[in-house]
């Protein structure tokens, strides 16, 4: 899914080990794949907290001297890729701020859906925001103080956000880690020599030697310090969950475990179930690599048809999609794979892929098949079509750009000169997890949103926003040439 837009956070946290920072930087090259614009760590040594951050891959972000200037015995680390907020440096976590309460940083995986009336209510308080990101909001809101002059707490400010959201947060003293109440976003908790550790993915406790305890529950607290760890519940009221679907279909590595199940094993059920709704008659099947292996793996196993792996993947490339901008995007849509013809040539494909958002890769593959000889392309897709906006963390909001949105099947199907093309149905998704359907948040597939929002007041703000801006640099225009005047 090379042309899916951006955005998927990789969270990590630990307390209570002396090599913090370094497990830390292990823990987030882990999870490189949920974001490759920026990355950082902060860590604490009890009594004060320590960062760095930058632009780039964490390998490139981090080197043994600045790991060794990290000291401290816990640490927090991000990497990113923006659904809100440009690319710039400034807008890298984790975000660190000294107030009343001390100093706290903070790392976010997710998106506000209330963030533009929270942002313009602080701003009228007289809140600066240094940062264009939907977290620093979370900051601002810890950071007041309360009618009773005492420090607003985190549970306060959690009952104010609302939409998607999973969090690490350091303080001198304090490890924390917080899921929204419908549990959209991944967080699990594991031990390591004594210490605790966070994470977006199991995968990450894999490469550290850490144990898998438990998922942190939505809507869950847990708060580790000297003490140990304790747990309450946020949200005791909420039932409904809403788990991000698309992590099993393509952000999760095949190697983590999410809800209790195996990626890899899921994805797998995915391209069986796939062949049983979506038969096609072929001599091969091929995995659009890396997010189509386990899926054509599934297909081929339960349609009998061979397995090739005729795309060969450089990996020295990152997922196009975590390339900001569309020029990079569409270079590496042209250099990511290279075919091998002798697998294809004369031959009917089935091509397994794990969506079509915008359609670009896609049809540049099938191109790429027929020009090395195949004599037929069928496309077979993991998951249902991506009819609507994500307001939760996936930055693909503008229904124009998603192709199912604004043509049938057929209309695709002719789009990307395939043969045929065929879909796994939303039922047969959720069959494959062996989850009820009420786990999980569907919004992209059927446009039912678990949390309300209101794109009309968030453009209203907005506008609201950039109006006063205006303002403000016509009155300094007008100050600058009254004092030329004089």
């Amino acid at each position: 899914m090379r042309d899916q837009p951006k955005h998927y956070c990789g969270l990590f946290g630990i307390y209570g080990h002396q090599d913090a920072a370094a497990l830390t930087y292990y823990g987030l090259f882990a999870l490189q794949h949920r974001g490759q614009e920026s990355a950082g760590i902060v860590s604490s040594d009890g009594t004060q907290l320590r960062v760095h951050k930058g632009m780039g891959l964490v390998s490139q972000v981090f080197d043994n001297q600045k790991l060794k200037e990290l000291s401290g015995h816990a640490a927090i680390g991000h990497t990113r890729y923006s659904t809100t907020g440009s690319s710039h440096l400034r807008n890298a976590q984790p975000l660190t701020v000294d107030c009343s309460r001390g100093q706290m940083a903070i790392a976010h995986n997710g998106n506000l859906t209330n963030a533009s009336r929270l942002r313009e209510q602080l701003e009228t308080k007289g809140s600066i925001f240094q940062t264009t990101v939907d977290s620093e909001i979370i900051l601002h809101l810890m950071a007041q103080p309360s009618l009773e002059g005492k420090g607003n707490n985190l549970l306060s400010t959690l009952h104010q956000i609302e939409g998607a959201y999973s969090l690490v947060i350091l303080t001198e003293q304090e490890l924390i880690g917080v899921r929204d109440p419908y549990g959209f976003r991944p967080l699990s908790l594991g031990k390591l020599d004594g210490g605790w550790v966070l994470a977006s993915e199991t995968c990450a406790f894999d490469l550290i030697h850490a144990t898998f305890v438990r998922d942190v529950e939505p809507g869950e607290v847990v708060i580790i310090d000297k003490n140990g760890l304790r747990s309450l519940q946020a949200f005791p009221e909420q039932k409904r969950h809403a788990f991000c679907i698309f992590e099993f279909v393509y952000f999760g590595r095949p190697d983590s475990n999410l809800l209790g199940r195996n990626v890899y094993k899921v994805r797998v059920e995915m391209g069986r179930q796939m062949a049983r709704e979506n038969p096609a008659k072929a001599d091969i099947v091929v995995p659009v690599p890396d997010s189509g292996n386990c899926a054509a793996l599934g297909f081929s196993l339960e349609s009998g048809i061979p397995y090739e792996q005729a795309f060969v993947r450089n990996h020295y490339i990152g997922r196009s999609f975590l390339q900001p901008s569309q020029l990079i995007r569409d270079f590496n849509v042209r250099v990511k794979l290279n075919i091998i013809p002798d697998l294809v040539r004369g031959k009917s494909v089935v091509i397994v892929d794990d969506s079509i958002v915008r359609g670009t890769t896609c049809k540049a593959r099938v191109n790429n098949l027929k020009q090395a000889g195949a004599r037929e392309v069928h496309v077979r897709v993991s998951c249902p079509p991506h009819q609507h906006p994500c307001v939760y963390g996936i930055d693909f909001p503008d229904r124009s750009k998603l192709m199912a949105a604004n043509h049938s099947v057929e209309g695709i199907r002719r789009y990307l000169h395939a043969d045929s093309l065929a879909y796994l149905s939303q039922e047969g998704m959720v069959k494959a997890t062996g989850l009820p359907a009420e786990s999980f948040c569907m919004a992209c597939y059927d446009g039912r949103y678990p949390v309300p929002y209101d794109p009309a007041l968030d453009k209203e703000i907005i506008e609201r926003r950039r109006r006063r801006i205006e303002t403000l640099g016509e009155s300094l225009a007008k100050e600058e040439m009254q004092i030329k005047l004089l």
